[in-house]
């Protein structure tokens, strides 16, 4: 399906205005649905074996932001989290750590302390997480707060009323405002792509967030029924891989949400090397945002190693 929007005489004049903004996304090839969600369930079927199986849980343990996300998270769950972030089985110093621990602003820098010293990064939810309700200056100062807590990264969640209503430069200016606030913090902008409604509006979604400065573009905050599936990943990484060929910018796919097994993570990486190549085959180029994740990605691991599964209490709960 063709996936490659119309040239521009220079991406930055997309946004200089609000008609012009309008006229370049509207103007994105329209989805197949069809085939693309036929393309997506064919890359799931790949079948990957031994060597290459234990190689791909590796790496997608790389590339686990462990999360929590509750309003009961307490300091010592967050340090337990960040410990398990560091060293995700105790007993195999072998094991990769993940990439990062997600968290709320509040428990930043308890989680910054547990895992000092490591090269697990610190992600912070921001911006009126999950709901995105909230003026510009409280978002910013929400953004603010995380990062001088010491964040990382900053997960930011777009206005989905304001894109919806066709809003699209006050989406766009938010990001910016939000990008500058975050000053060396990578930034990550989340979608919500269970509620934008269609696939055309999952790739104008793309695209806007790559023009305001993602670092990341990610599907989903994980609150709401639908969250990451392997079509709006495939379409995602699809924008990501076109963006750069035409700007020589590469930007961050996180699918979040929903992904549980080492079975359902393997089909997300072939699905990215088969769209979007290799170079997004590295956690500063993609990620999956989950909770329990990690436990399956162990427990596949552990068997490939022994030949045998362990009992329920091989990895903590948490």
């Amino acid at each position: 399906m063709p996936t490659t929007a119309p040239t521009a005489p220079a991406l930055g004049d997309v946004t200089a205005s609000d008609s012009t903004l309008r006229r370049f996304l509207h103007g994105l090839p329209g989805v197949d649905a069809v085939g693309l969600e036929a393309r997506a369930a064919s890359l799931g079927t790949r079948s990957i074996k031994t060597t290459a199986k234990a190689y791909a849980i590796d790496l997608a343990i790389s590339m686990v932001d462990l999360t929590t996300l509750e309003g009961a998270d307490t300091p010592g769950k967050v340090r337990a989290l960040g410990a398990k972030a560091v060293r995700p089985d105790p007993t195999d110093r072998t094991s990769p750590s993940t990439a990062a621990v997600c968290v709320y602003p509040d428990m930043v820098a308890v989680a910054k302390e547990a895992v000092a010293g490591s090269s697990v990064k610190v992600a912070s939810v921001a911006t009126a997480f999950p709901a995105g309700r909230a003026a510009l200056p409280v978002k910013l100062a929400d953004v603010r707060d995380a990062v001088a807590a010491g964040a990382d990264e900053i997960d930011m969640v777009i206005d989905r009323g304001a894109f919806l209503a066709g809003n699209y430069m006050k989406v766009h200016d938010e990001i910016v405002a939000v990008k500058e606030a975050s000053g060396a913090a990578r930034l990550k902008v989340i979608f919500e792509t269970g509620e934008l409604s269609t696939y055309d509006n999952i790739r104008r979604a793309s695209w806007l967030g790559m023009l305001a400065g993602a670092d990341f573009i990610k599907t989903s905050t994980g609150k709401v029924a639908v969250n990451a599936t392997p079509a709006n990943t495939l379409l995602m990484l699809e924008a990501v891989r076109d963006f750069r060929a035409q700007t020589g910018i590469q930007v961050g796919v996180k699918p979040a949400g929903g992904i549980r097994t080492s079975k359902d993570a393997v089909k997300f990486l072939v699905i990215v090397n088969e769209t979007a190549g290799e170079d997004w085959l590295d956690n500063h180029w993609f990620r999956f945002g989950a909770s329990s994740l990690l436990n399956d990605l162990l427990m596949q691991r552990q068997k490939l190693a022994t030949g045998r599964y362990s009992g329920p209490d091989y990895v903590t709960v948490d």
